[in-house]
């Protein structure tokens, strides 16, 4: 990649931007060595890693790349047999912790989303943790070596701490002796060169003994080593000098634990220097709003609302740019200060951040070409003076291009032609146009020439733009329009500025026709563009207003689909409750029968039957009552033996076994009688005229345990579900058969049906205890349930 274009296009800048993203020395390194490439299948699998990364932060959040630092050097004296450091070696342990906190990262992204790239580069990192381990056993986070190190270094540091102590003990003695105090400047202890000594006025020097290790700036302060202390001032140096050999040693083996892996822990410093460059590009997408574009090795470039990423975001003009399908060269032409440069610098370094894996600063859709080179010859128009050096040098960057310009390259040139006579300055740029466009290259170029506006509309492949200008507010709106040449504003700039009328009519005068039909052309291709983008506001402005109302209604239906679910788990709530209220009545009402049945001993007497029946049915919730319609003409009459509908029994049918006093009427529902209202009552089915029913005979059932009652219940092919269900009815049956023991045949299968029974067995109120069978009753096939 040509090294100037890259500068030129403030490449470096972005570089810089990247890399203060990177969260590690080591990502930033691998951030500053990167650069643009041609490979079209490199270039996708770097903007796919770095689409992996911008989705892993989106769904688990940064990586944590705490503690890991550059330690290559280390590791490479540890490889050597050098000794390390206690600091180099705690900053292998973070890297080592830090390498083993990216794969737990990496391995929960991958378990919800595809990150193959990611994965693959997480894969080799080593699960060093013994050495961890072992290097934060014996050096603690200020990097001193711990106590725990070693047996011998507790030993000796305790001896450290007992002579110490009797070192200060002794000195204490001394300096609150009275007849002491008067000799000493200061009554302290203090160190000199790792020895204890006291601070002695210089005139009682004769009166101590020992060595003088120092003394004050002014001399009126000797601090001495008393000789009382000196032989253990001695012994505590020589523990010291122990402890030191003993941390060396210590260091040393650590050290050769290290350099035994060195290799593996450096090229996983490099690999995580790498993973953090990825993921900076990711973050560097999330600062500037960059989408993921397609790219082509096809010379085609589709930019939507693409943004200068270096101009602040507030203030940039987005431009639409196409090329490389109808036309691979467009001339942009247009006002100083009125943004070409811009728009053509945002062409070449969004091509140059996409080869390098870069998301881009423009909408979804774009699409970028992978390049063999990128050259620009951009610079400012300089003053008259200058014009000579200003055109030497452009030409000597034109020249250095034509050298080395291929089909597949992109060639961005700024103010074509200038610096040099008009004529000639228009003439030449024709001719490197032309030349640039038989090779097949992709050109964007900028000119104030109008000659070169007629040579991009006579020929093929190559379009006319310009940079919008408001004569109205007399300023450029920064916008690219492709498709339409830029017109001279000079007479309509002068006109509003004051410029007398006759003066601007002669100077059109001056015009050729042809050249102010050409004017009036373009004004007129000006007027309809910005007639069609009006109107594309406006329908634009439609669209966001049906896609509003959309979305408005989009909510009320989700509010609505709440509010019905809510409502409807209301009524549930409520169905449920009045179910369990329900079925704890009738549990009641059963277990009232079945005392009835152990106290009445033969039988259960039909009037209390009837009672029980009574409170069952009260304890259902009462229907909704539809409206009853009333009888035409006469009531029907009721006869014994007829066949009727009770009302508030919900339309239940029964037969009339007598007719009573007081307007009531005794009739046999099912196995029950009850006495009940003639107004409640309405024949059913009754035919006009037939004859009178007999009355029937109906005999009263009684309950006794001489009932034919299993002993076993067969559950085999049932689900859980309806086994449950005929194991509760069983139950029932064989307790009021005063059975003591039941059997309920499950199988033995997966075991999930002989758990589900038991569970339910552990809480049934009539089981005392169960068991498996034993041998010859079933085995593990078979539940047996002793009852209460």
């Amino acid at each position: 990649m040509n090294d100037k274009a890259l500068y030129t296009l403030e490449y470096d800048k972005i570089i810089s931007r990247l890399a203060e993203k990177a969260a590690t020395s080591l990502g930033k390194e691998e951030a500053g060595k990167v650069r643009p490439s041609s490979d079209l299948a490199e270039v996708k699998r770097r903007l796919a890693a770095t689409d992996e990364a911008v989705r892993s932060v989106a769904l688990k959040g940064s990586p944590p790349f705490g503690g890991v630092t550059d330690v290559r050097p280390a590791l490479a004296r540890a490889r050597l047999g050098g000794v390390l450091g206690p600091s180099e070696l705690m900053d292998i342990a973070g890297l080592i912790m830090g390498s083993r906190r990216i794969r737990k990262y990496a391995a929960q992204v991958g378990d919800e989303i595809a990150i193959p790239l990611l994965a693959d580069l997480c894969e080799p990192l080593i699960d060093a943790k013994p050495l961890e381990d072992e290097i934060r056993r014996c050096i603690d986070e200020q990097g001193d070596v711990m106590d725990s190190a070693s047996p011998e270094l507790a030993s000796i540091r305790r001896e450290i701490r007992v002579g110490e102590g009797r070192v200060r003990e002794k000195l204490d003695s001394m300096i609150r002796s009275s007849s002491v105090q008067k000799m000493l400047q200061d009554v302290l202890i203090t160190i000199r060169g790792d020895r204890y000594v006291i601070p002695v006025k210089q005139e009682y020097r004769s009166h101590f003994g020992g060595i003088v290790h120092d003394q004050s700036g002014s001399g009126a302060t000797l601090f001495i080593e008393p000789e009382a202390i000196v032989q253990m001032n001695n012994k505590l140096r020589e523990a010291k000098l122990k402890e030191q050999k003993e941390i060396e040693r210590i260091l040393r083996r650590l050290s050769e634990l290290t350099g035994a892996q060195a290799e593996l822990l450096s090229s996983d410093a490099e690999s995580l220097g790498y993973i953090d460059f990825i993921f900076a590009k990711a973050a560097l997408a999330d600062s500037m709003f960059g989408t993921l574009p397609a790219m082509n090795g096809e010379g085609k470039l589709r930019l939507k609302r693409a943004r200068h990423p270096l101009i602040d975001p507030k203030q940039v003009v987005p431009i639409d740019l196409e090329m490389g399908e109808d036309y691979s060269a467009i001339i942009v032409t247009g006002p100083n200060t009125g943004g070409k440069t811009v728009s053509l610098k945002t062409v070449g370094l969004l091509s140059l951040m996409a080869m390098t894996g870069l998301f881009v600063p423009a909408d979804d859709g774009s699409s970028l070409c992978v390049f063999d080179g990128i050259y620009a010859d951009i610079g400012d128009e300089q003053s008259i003076e200058q014009s000579l050096s200003t055109f030497s040098s452009h030409m000597t960057n034109l020249i250095g291009m034509l050298n080395q310009v291929t089909s597949r390259s992109l060639v961005l040139l700024d103010e074509l032609g200038a610096g040099t006579d008009p004529a000639e300055g228009s003439a030449l740029a024709i001719a490197i146009l032309e030349h640039l466009h038989r090779i097949g290259c992709r050109i964007v170029a900028t000119t104030h020439y109008s000659e070169l506006k007629a040579y991009a509309y006579n020929r093929d492949g190559l379009i006319n733009a310009s940079m919008e200008f408001d004569v109205a507010t007399l300023r450029p709106t920064y916008r690219l329009l492709v498709g339409v040449p830029g017109r001279s504003n000079a007479f309509a700039i002068a006109e509003r500025l004051g410029l007398p009328k006759e003066i601007i009519d002669h100077a059109r005068g001056e015009v050729s026709e042809e050249e102010l039909k050409v004017d009036s052309m373009i004004a007129s291709l000006e007027r309809d563009r910005r007639s069609a983008e009006s109107e594309r506001q406006a329908a634009e402005r439609v669209r966001r207003e049906a896609d509003e109302l959309s979305r408005k209604l989009e909510e009320e239906r989700f509010k609505f689909q709440e509010q019905k679910a809510k409502l409807l788990e209301e009524a549930r709530e409520e169905a449920r409750q009045s179910v369990a209220k329900a079925r704890r009545e009738a549990e009641e009402i059963i277990s009232d029968l079945r005392k009835l049945a152990l106290e009445e001993g033969a039988s259960v007497k039909e009037h209390k039957l009837i009672e029980a029946r009574r409170r069952l049915e009260e304890s259902v919730p009462d229907p909704v009552q539809k409206p009853r319609r009333k009888a035409e003409g006469k009531a029907a009459k009721i006869e014994p033996g007829d066949e009727v509908k009770v009302y508030s029994l919900g339309g239940q049918k029964g037969h009339v076994v007598e007719l009573t006093s007081g307007g009531e009427a005794l009739v046999q529902l099912g196995i029950l009688k009850m006495k009940v209202a003639l107004s409640d009552l309405e024949p059913a089915g009754k035919q006009a005229g037939a004859p009178a029913k007999t009355a029937v005979h109906v005999a009263t059932v009684k309950r006794t345990r001489d009932d034919n009652v299993a002993t076993e219940l067969d559950l085999r092919g049932t689900t859980l579900d309806e086994a449950l269900v005929e194991t509760d009815r069983f139950l029932d049956e064989a307790f009021l058969a005063n059975l003591g023991t039941v059997y309920l045949i499950h199988g033995k299968g997966t075991g999930a049906l002989r758990t589900g029974i038991q569970e339910y067995l552990r809480k049934h109120k009539h089981v005392k205890s169960f068991r498996l069978g034993n041998y010859g009753e079933g085995g593990a096939g078979v539940t047996v349930a002793e009852l209460v």
